[in-house]
C-alpha cells in the first residue's frame, strides 16, 4: 500500500488529504460509523453503486453481493464505501422502466462526480440497471468495473424447464387460444421464477450483462453465472480486488470503451441472438463516451454473424445451461475471427488474452459455426418511407416465411385503442394482415414500452395462427418473439410517418433487402401529413415533461440530449 500510495496522487485526497478545516470535517462525519484514521491515509476510496431494491426482484439479492465486494476492495487495501441508485426494475415500474434510465444515469453520474470516489463497482442486473448505471459511469470516466447479479435457476412446471418472460407470452396467448386453461396457467406462476436473479432467458437483462462482458467492463464469466452460484460471489469478490488496481493504473471507461470494443459487443449480440433492447442501449452507451455509432454499424457488424447460442426466447435452453457450456468466453471463442481480439478489458489483458483458454462444453447450447441456430443472427435494420431513420428486426426470433410480405395495414392510434380493439370480433384482420401500433415511441407513450409485441386478435389465436407481422415505434421485451418490427423512427408521436398510416394502405416488409415501404404514393403522404396534429400529452410535469421534450429519437438511443458526453469528474470547488 506505501507504495500505491506513493505512485500517484488520489481524487479522494481533495476531500481528506491535508489539515485545513475541510478536510477535517470530511474525515470527521465519515468516522461516525467506525472508520479509523488510516482509512484516510490514501488508500483509493471505492464507490460501490448497488441498484439493490425490495421493488426491483431482479436486483434484491445484490446486498449480499455487495459484501463480496467490499471484502475484496479491503483485501487489495481499499477503502469500499456503498451507495445506492435509482434501481429501474423491468417488471413493476409504470409506465415503463425506459423512462427512467436516463433519470438513473444521471443520478449514477452525479452521484460518482460530487464524492470522494476513486474508481468504482457497478452492481447491476435488470434490464435498464446495466445501461444505466455504465452511462452515468462513461460519462464522469473514472475507473469502473460492472459486476452483473446473475440470472435466475431455470424456471420449472410439469417436468420440464420454462423461461422467464418467453413462456409467459406462450402461455397467456394459450390461455386467450383456448389451449391452456387458467388453473394452468395459475399453476405456472410459481414455478418460473424460482430463485434470485434476472430472467433466464436471452432477454434484454442476461443481453446487457453479455454486452457489459463483451465491451470489456467485466471480468470473464460475468454473464452467465446463475444469481445463486458460488461463482458468482467469487467473482463479484475478485471485481473488488481489481477496482482498486483498476485505480492504480488510471484505467478508465474511455481506454475500454473504444470503438473495437463496441464492434465485438455488436457481434456477441448476433451471435447469442441477443435482446432488439441492445440497440438503443448500446447506441446511448456510445453517446456518453464519444464513440461514433450508427444502425448502420449495427447492420454492417452484425448482418452476418450466425446465432450459436441456442437459447429461449430464439432457440431451446436457458441460462444456466449456457453456463455450464461455457458462458461468453467459450461463445467468443467461436467467432474469434469476428472479433477486435487487441480490445482491451478491465482485466488489464486484450479481449483475447482474456478468453484464452476458454473451451465450449456442450455444443447443442454453444453451436458449431456450420450449425448455426440463424445464419445471420445480428440485428436487422430497415430502412424505407415508413422509416426514414431506421427500424430494427430480430431474425433469429422471427418466423422466416414472413421475413418477406405485404400485407393490409390494421393500425391501432395508441396501446389503450389497441386494448379496446383487438379481441372486437368485428375487428377486419386476418392472419395475412400487418398489425401497426402508432404512439408508443419515446415521446408518445412517453418512454418507449415494450409493447411491440402485440397480442394477436383472439380470433386468430384460436384459428391456430401463432405469429402475424406486427410493426411500432415501440420496444419489445428480450425475451419476446416474433416477427416484429421496432423501434420506428421517426416515431409517429414526432411526426415520422408511422402516423399518416391508414387501415387498408398495403405495406411490404422485405428483411433480405432492408427494406420496410408503405404502398402508398407522396402525394397522398403529403395531404395526410397536412391533416397530421401531434397527440395531445397527458403529462404529469416534472421528469416526465422533461423527458418528453428532451428526449432523442431510438435511433439515437433515446439519451436526453443533454446528457450526450463524457463530462468528466473534475469539481473544482469546495462545498464549506
Amino acid at each position: 500500500m506505501n507504495e500505491q500510495k506513493s505512485r500517484r496522487r488520489l481524487r479522494s485526497q481533495a476531500w481528506f488529504g491535508g489539515q485545513d478545516k475541510d478536510a477535517f470535517i470530511h474525515r470527521s462525519w465519515m468516522k461516525n460509523n467506525g472508520l479509523p484514521d488510516d482509512a484516510f491515509d490514501g488508500r483509493p476510496v471505492i464507490g460501490i453503486c448497488n441498484t439493490f431494491s425490495e421493488l426491483t426482484p431482479c436486483n434484491a439479492h445484490l446486498r449480499e453481493l455487495a459484501a463480496k465486494v467490499k471484502a475484496g476492495v479491503l483485501e487489495a487495501g481499499g477503502l469500499p464505501l456503498e451507495f445506492p441508485a435509482f434501481s429501474c426494475g423491468e417488471s413493476n415500474l409504470r409506465p415503463t422502466a425506459m423512462l427512467f434510465r436516463n433519470l438513473a444515469s444521471i443520478d449514477v453520474e452525479e452521484t460518482i462526480r460530487a464524492n470522494p470516489i476513486d474508481g468504482v463497482v457497478l452492481l447491476a442486473g435488470c434490464d435498464k440497471t446495466t445501461p444505466a448505471l455504465v452511462m452515468g459511469a462513461a460519462s464522469c470516466d473514472l475507473p469502473a468495473i460492472v459486476v452483473s447479479g446473475g440470472p435466475m435457476l431455470n424456471g420449472r412446471y410439469q417436468g420440464r424447464a420454462i423461461g422467464s418472460g418467453t413462456d409467459v407470452w406462450k402461455f397467456s396467448e394459450d390461455v386467450r387460444g383456448g389451449k391452456m386453461s387458467m388453473q394452468d396457467f395459475m399453476n405456472a406462476e410459481s414455478g418460473m421464477s424460482r430463485s434470485a436473479g434476472h430472467c433466464m432467458t436471452m432477454g434484454t437483462a442476461s443481453t446487457m450483462a453479455c454486452v457489459a462482458e463483451a465491451l470489456g467492463l467485466t471480468l470473464p464469466g460475468n454473464a452467465a453465472y446463475p444469481a445463486v452460484d458460488a461463482r458468482r460471489a467469487r467473482l463479484a469478490q475478485l471485481s473488488g480486488r481489481r477496482i482498486v488496481g483498476m485505480v492504480e493504473e488510471d484505467l478508465r471507461p474511455s481506454k475500454v470503451l473504444t470503438r473495437q470494443a463496441f464492434e465485438n459487443a455488436i457481434r456477441v449480440v448476433g451471435a447469442i441472438g441477443g435482446s432488439t433492447n441492445a440497440v438503443v442501449h448500446l447506441l446511448a452507451i456510445a453517446g456518453r463516451i464519444g464513440v461514433p455509432l450508427s444502425l448502420a454499424d449495427w447492420d454492417r457488424l452484425g448482418r452476418d454473424v450466425p446465432t450459436l447460442v441456442d437459447l429461449m426466447p430464439a432457440g431451446r435452453f436457458l441460462m444456466e445451461e449456457f453456463c455450464y457450456a461455457g458462458g461468453l468466453p467459450a461463445l467468443m471463442t467461436r467467432i474469434a475471427d469476428l472479433l477486435q481480439l487487441d480490445a482491451l478489458t478491465v482485466s488489464g489483458l486484450a479481449l483475447g488474452q482474456a478468453i484464452a483458454g476458454a473451451e465450449v462444453l456442450d455444443a447443442e447450447v454453444i453451436r458449431e459455426r456450420d450449425k448455426p441456430l440463424t445464419p445471420q443472427g445480428g440485428i436487422a435494420v430497415l430502412r424505407g418511407n415508413l422509416a426514414p431513420n431506421g427500424a430494427v428486426l430480430k431474425p433469429s426470433a422471427a418466423t422466416p416465411e414472413l421475413l418477406t410480405h405485404t400485407g393490409r395495414a390494421v393500425v391501432f392510434a395508441d396501446i389503450d385503442d389497441f386494448k379496446r380493439r383487438v379481441d372486437d370480433p368485428a375487428l377486419d384482420i386476418d392472419e395475412h394482415c400487418i398489425m401497426v401500433l402508432q404512439n408508443c415511441g419515446p415521446r408518445g407513450y412517453p418512454g418507449m414500452a415494450e409493447v411491440g409485441n402485440m397480442a394477436l386478435p383472439r380470433k386468430l389465436l384460436e384459428k391456430g395462427v401463432r405469429d402475424m407481422v406486427r410493426i411500432s415505434d415501440a420496444r419489445m421485451s428480450g425475451t419476446a418473439f416474433g416477427t416484429v418490427v421496432l423501434h420506428v423512427a421517426p416515431e409517429a408521436a414526432a411526426g415520422g410517418p408511422l402516423a399518416l398510416v391508414r387501415d387498408g394502405d398495403l405495406i411490404t416488409l422485405d428483411v433480405p433487402a432492408r427494406r420496410l415501404h408503405l404502398e402508398v404514393d407522396e402525394a397522398e403522404l403529403e395531404r395526410r401529413r397536412a391533416d397530421w396534429m401531434p397527440p395531445r400529452r397527458k403529462l404529469r410535469g416534472g421528469y416526465e415533461t422533461l423527458y418528453v421534450e428532451r428526449v432523442e429519437q431510438a435511433d439515437r438511443g433515446a439519451d436526453l440530449d443533454f446528457l450526450v458526453g463524457c463530462r468528466g469528474h473534475e469539481v473544482p470547488r469546495e462545498s464549506h
